[in-house]
């Protein structure tokens, strides 16, 4: 009986599992060790294929090997019943395993094992991912771990990590449509727009993608991912994910996919112009608009992690006089031409205010404070205005603060709250509670220069059939011609002039600056438009915004669009 058993443990026959030969090999690592079936497990197995069972102690060497065999050849095969009954969790690995066939269309499955350290067990499966005609090979480490289970068997003990090292509890690999299709982005006059050669547009047109992918005609194309929880319900039939779930993974491309033609209202000579003043800025965002039409032309930002330009939400300091104005000049609380306060300092709520180094105007008007941006000039007005005043002149003409603006890609609309005491008098001058953009501060010096607010976008909306945000009324036609001139005259002899000299006569700006808890130095704000051009631009921590913001401004008014 004792040389039976010697010679049948001297033969070396490699085993053949799915078509595949895996010998028994030296070496470390992902040495190739033969995988045997149940009935085959050598003498420390049963005839179930389990390793024989031992009430109490750590798993053996014998039975690592043996159980890890066992597992690993009936996944191979397909036999996900089988392999799940070499595991402490039954039906979440029979689930696992069937999942990797039927939902990751994973097949023609090798899986090698490596040598064991203690009860772990390292392996790299090697398959080929098949979906609709398109296939692609996959191959990646992953391990498992040999466990005694209660009853005394050893086990594998399960994680969803054994099937992919990227699966955690309740995910799922999923092969199919990579959600949405690609797009081409394309500026107003057909020319591609790209991140390569536009940086700041990242943002942009990864929500094009979302929003038009598949109405600009692209198809998707194929992945492997992982996804979480609920979301694989739907992911392999390109259904959008849950939004409470982190976003899916993707382990392969198996086909890239076709992307569709979108074409937006953006300036590639607009785009380009603003993407390099911003680049030569720290914390500079910029927009601009055509305020004929509401046409966005550009946005760009220094920092391309988020999208300040479009999507900030800022205190705009004096560039917000402009609203204010215009509802002075409505109530005749102003009139451009006649005397209008501006002392050093003026108090309202139990604040303190007080102008730029504490500058004065005696017996100046209106259009003199507004061109010298006079703070105490508003803030003197504060005690004839209720508080919901500015409120309805920022919502009622100049579109804002509705949280209704559909621009084709996210945007903020701004924010104008209805505040009381101290915080109204600090809303005046563009500080308080109200929050703002580029995009938004382009927006209104677009609206003063026309009278009419035209909602900003960035994709036609004769792509998808969307409404426009439009305002209750236009402004009062004559507090808009004075609130045009009061914008001339501040860029051509006022705080705006110095940066735009040499831009002609058709012009208007206001400058701003926003006090930061915590800053040392104030946000920088510039607007202004040139002809059918507006643009307004925000360089945080950049002080005073004629010298900080302006330039910038000049620059793309002046490259065109």
């Amino acid at each position: 009986m004792g040389k039976r058993k010697r010679a049948a443990r001297s033969r070396t026959n490699p085993a053949v599992i799915g078509g595949v030969v895996a010998v028994v090999v030296g070496g470390a690592g992902l040495a190739a060790y033969s995988m045997y079936s149940g009935d085959a497990a050598g003498e420390d197995s049963t005839a179930d294929g389990h390793a024989k069972t031992l009430t109490a102690g750590p798993v053996t060497a014998a039975e690592v090997r043996a159980t890890a065999d066992g597992f690993l050849t009936a996944w191979q095969r397909g036999d996900a019943a089988k392999a799940a009954a070499f595991t402490d969790r039954t039906a979440a690995a029979r689930a696992a395993l069937s999942g990797y066939r039927k939902d990751a269309h994973i097949d023609e499955v090798t899986l090698t094992r490596g040598k064991a350290s203690g009860p772990k067990v390292t392996f790299r499966a090697s398959a080929t991912v098949s979906y609709k005609g398109k296939s692609k090979p996959l191959t990646y480490d992953s391990e498992l771990t040999v466990v005694r289970a209660e009853d005394g068997k050893p086990l594998v003990g399960w994680q969803p990590s054994v099937v992919h090292p990227d699966l955690k509890e309740d995910d799922t690999l999923v092969t199919g449509e990579a959600g949405d299709p690609p797009v081409k982005a394309v500026d107003r006059n057909g020319a591609e727009l790209t991140t390569a050669k536009y940086p700041s547009l990242g943002t942009v047109l990864d929500g094009l993608r979302e929003k038009y992918g598949r109405k600009a005609g692209g198809k998707a194309g194929v992945e492997l991912r992982v996804v979480h929880g609920d979301s694989a319900k739907k992911s392999e039939h390109g259904a959008e994910e849950s939004k409470d779930q982190p976003p899916s993974k993707t382990l392969l491309t198996v086909s890239k996919g076709i992307p569709g033609t979108l074409r937006t209202t953006l300036s590639a000579t607009a785009q380009a112009a603003a993407e390099h003043e911003v680049g030569e800025r720290e914390w500079a965002s910029v927009v601009v608009m055509k305020p004929s039409t509401g046409e966005i032309l550009a946005a760009a930002n220094s920092s391309h992690g988020y999208n300040t330009a479009l999507q900030g939400s800022l205190a705009p300091g004096s560039t917000m006089k402009i609203v204010t104005a215009s509802m002075l000049l409505e109530k005749d609380l102003a009139s451009i031409d006649k005397q209008h306060p501006c002392p050093k300092y003026a108090s309202y709520g139990g604040w303190k205010f007080q102008n730029v180094e504490k500058f004065e105007i005696k017996n100046g008007t209106f259009r003199s404070s507004f061109a010298a941006s006079c703070n105490t000039a508003f803030i003197t007005q504060a005690e004839k205005l209720d508080g919901d005043d500015l409120t309805k002149q920022a919502q009622q003409v100049f579109g804002l603060s509705l949280n209704n603006w559909s621009t084709g890609v996210s945007s903020f609309d701004g924010a104008v709250p209805v505040q009381s005491n101290a915080q109204m008098a600090a809303s005046l001058i563009g500080q308080g509670g109200v929050r703002m953009n580029p995009l938004n501060v382009a927006s209104i010096i677009s609206t003063a220069k026309t009278g009419i607010f035209r909602q900003p976008y960035l994709v036609s909306p004769d792509v998808d059939d969307r409404s426009l945000a439009t305002a209750q009324r236009k402004l009062d036609a004559s507090a808009q011609t004075h609130l045009h001139e009061l914008l001339s005259y501040t860029a051509t002899s006022g705080s705006a002039a110095e940066a735009m000299a040499g831009l002609g006569s058709d012009i208007g700006g206001k400058t701003g600056s926003a006090e930061v808890d915590g800053q040392k130095k104030p946000n920088g704000w510039f607007t202004a438009w040139r002809g059918d051009l507006a643009a307004a631009a925000v360089v945080q921590q950049g002080g005073r915004g004629g010298k900080s913001a302006g330039p910038l401004v000049a620059a793309v008014l002046r490259a065109g669009g």
